[in-house]
């Protein structure tokens, strides 16, 4: 008797431990881990969205990380993510895993498993925002590449690609903010400048253009493209004096830049200093013999001369004439066969340039070339 006794005692003390036990079994948290372990991902979600609001649970670290869990989970499962708005499962669980840390810190249990988890977060939203570009679905990128970079603040990666597909919608505030913000990060390139000095030109705001422009010459001094759109804004504002200094500076980061020559020469041209002019056209021709601009003004410069020479003859009395008269024709004569393979070679890289093609004519009259001079002259007839 006294033996059975003590085996009912022991039954009754098991039986009164039960219901606690059974309680813990079924609690909301413990619930949502058995029903993830089995797959059954919406019952799991339902368990663990009670359990965050549920103030015994709603604070502890594990609650968090589990909701995140199950949320990825429901992301990355063909069949439970249709069950999920768009974007809504990379939003819960990064917010879950974001709330995990805040509880428990990076080097808590849960933390650090939460932070291992975040980068896998970061990869899903990246992919996603780059499926949604090459799709054509700009808003959806934008709105993943944005849900990346909350995943990683301090990466410029998912922001930068946030501006180009901004731009691919041709939301260029958009684009200038995501730029914007990647200076305020301490992020520069030169092609980030560029697109925004591009953006500034193609809304007319030249105000705008002349700061991206300031600031992308103090971040990139001798950059190529950047001092040449400074120099061109001085030319544009006629400031000669200033353009010299700018161009001077051109050529120095760029030598054999054909065109800076070309240009420096036409400003010396302007300044009637032809013999800086002439050397800079040479310079510039043996760089690129393509250079129109460069052989059409070699022909201008040896034209001119030829016609001062001609014209300085012109002007003298007959003693003078029989003195020098023909020395200065015959010098005349042979600056004007001088220009011919200049205008000639301007001719063959722009046909149809009415102002080649008239100076042509014209030397090659002077020159008693008949026969060509009657062609251009046809040929511009058919182009007025």
């Amino acid at each position: 008797m006294k033996k059975t006794f003590l085996t009912i005692a022991a039954a009754t003390v098991l039986a009164a431990g039960l219901p606690s036990l059974v309680s813990a079994q079924n609690s909301a948290v413990t619930n949502a881990i058995l029903n993830q372990r089995t797959g059954l991902l919406d019952k799991a979600r339902t368990d663990i969205d009670k359990a965050i609001v549920n103030e015994k649970t709603s604070g502890k670290a594990k609650t968090w990380y589990t909701r995140g869990e199950i949320y990825q989970s429901m992301m990355e499962s063909p069949i439970y993510s249709k069950q999920l708005q768009p974007g809504e499962g990379l939003q819960k669980a990064f917010e879950s895993y974001n709330k995990t840390i805040e509880l428990d810190s990076k080097t808590g249990e849960f933390g650090k498993q939460a932070v291992a988890k975040m980068d896998g977060l970061y990869g899903a939203a990246f992919n996603d925002a780059v499926t949604s570009y090459n799709a054509k679905e700009y808003d959806k990128a934008i709105a993943s590449y944005k849900m990346a970079s909350q995943i990683k603040p301090t990466d410029t990666t998912a922001v930068l690609y946030s501006a180009y597909a901004s731009e691919a919608k041709q939301d260029y505030a958009g684009a200038r903010a995501s730029y914007n913000k990647l200076l305020g990060m301490n992020y520069k390139s030169v092609t980030l400048y560029s697109r925004l000095l591009q953006m500034a030109k193609q809304e007319n705001n030249s105000a705008e253009a002349a700061k991206v422009l300031k600031e992308a010459l103090a971040a990139y001094p001798n950059n190529k493209a950047f001092m040449l759109e400074d120099l061109n804004v001085s030319l544009a504002s006629g400031k000669g004096d200033d353009a010299l200094g700018k161009i001077n500076k051109a050529i120095q980061a760029d030598p054999k830049n054909s065109n800076l020559y070309a240009v420096r020469g036409s400003m010396y041209d302007s300044q009637k200093k032809s013999d800086l002019a002439l050397a800079d056209y040479q310079k510039a021709v043996e760089l690129d013999p393509n250079n129109f601009d460069a052989q059409f003004n070699l022909g201008v410069y040896n034209y001119n001369r030829a016609a001062e020479a001609y014209t300085k003859a012109s002007k003298m009395d007959l003693k003078s004439y029989q003195v020098s008269g023909k020395k200065l024709e015959a010098q005349g004569k042979k600056y004007f066969e001088s220009s011919v393979p200049y205008f000639e070679k301007a001719l063959q890289l722009q046909p149809d340039d009415k102002n080649t093609l008239s100076s042509l004519q014209k030397v090659y009259f002077r020159l008693g070339r008949t026969a060509d001079s009657e062609r251009l002259n046809a040929k511009l007839k058919t182009l007025k």
